[in-house]
């Protein structure tokens, strides 16, 4: 696995600061992914524990990644703008993956996962929500999208509960939940179970290619 630092720009001129992490040499390809951090106004950002297990983890499955850090966050430049245009971010970053795949992968956690099923571009094959906080009805636009979804929710998710997050997207398309048993919404302890879970249903859409 390598490691690189880079700058993104978004379409309205916002730098955002990123890492790439490409996939290792001896293995084929799968895709890419890109990973949306938590809430910055809270402590988020591109080094989250749950962000970094999947971007450390990803590439020994054949899966580019790159995570960032959102408008106002950690090295980027520009304002939070509370998920508004945070969501240039997102595409700036699937922008960047584009030249690496053609079968790129939104990941995000809390906040991050909110953001990434709102961008809803072509180049998008799915969406992976961890602890995704539906429970306050904000929009969703990959809701009515017929890409795949996984919402992985934590057992004792204090901010949106297995039952909220399954009532919520019960008219989803192709959406599937799994509980991530013993955990609250911070995921202590459980990193490896999200790891599993994200990997093994990326692997079942993601058909291997050569390197």
């Amino acid at each position: 696995m390598s490691i690189e630092t880079v700058t993104l720009t978004t379409i309205d001129g916002v730098p955002i600061a990123a890492d790439i992490a490409t996939a290792a040499v001896d293995r084929p390809i799968r895709g890419g992914v890109v990973l949306a951090h938590p809430h910055p106004l809270y402590g988020g950002d591109r080094f989250n524990p749950v962000i970094d297990a999947l971007f450390r983890a990803l590439p020994e499955h054949g899966f580019h990644a790159v995570r960032f850090d959102f408008r106002g966050a950690g090295d980027s430049g520009g304002d939070h703008d509370d998920g508004d245009s945070e969501r240039l971010d997102v595409a700036a970053a699937v922008d960047f993956l584009a030249p690496f795949s053609d079968d790129i992968w939104s990941i995000g956690y809390s906040f991050g996962s909110i953001v990434a099923m709102n961008v809803v571009e072509p180049r998008v094959s799915g969406w992976i929500a961890v602890a995704p906080p539906l429970a306050d009805g904000s929009p969703v636009l990959a809701g009515r999208d017929p890409r795949p979804k996984l919402l992985l929710v934590p057992e004792h998710d204090q901010f949106c509960p297995t039952s909220s997050a399954r009532e919520r997207s019960r008219e989803w398309p192709n959406t599937t939940i799994d509980e991530v048993a013993g955990t609250d919404h911070f995921l202590q302890g459980r990193l490896s179970s999200v790891v599993e879970n994200a990997v093994g249903f990326l692997e079942g859409f993601s058909p291997s290619t050569p390197t």
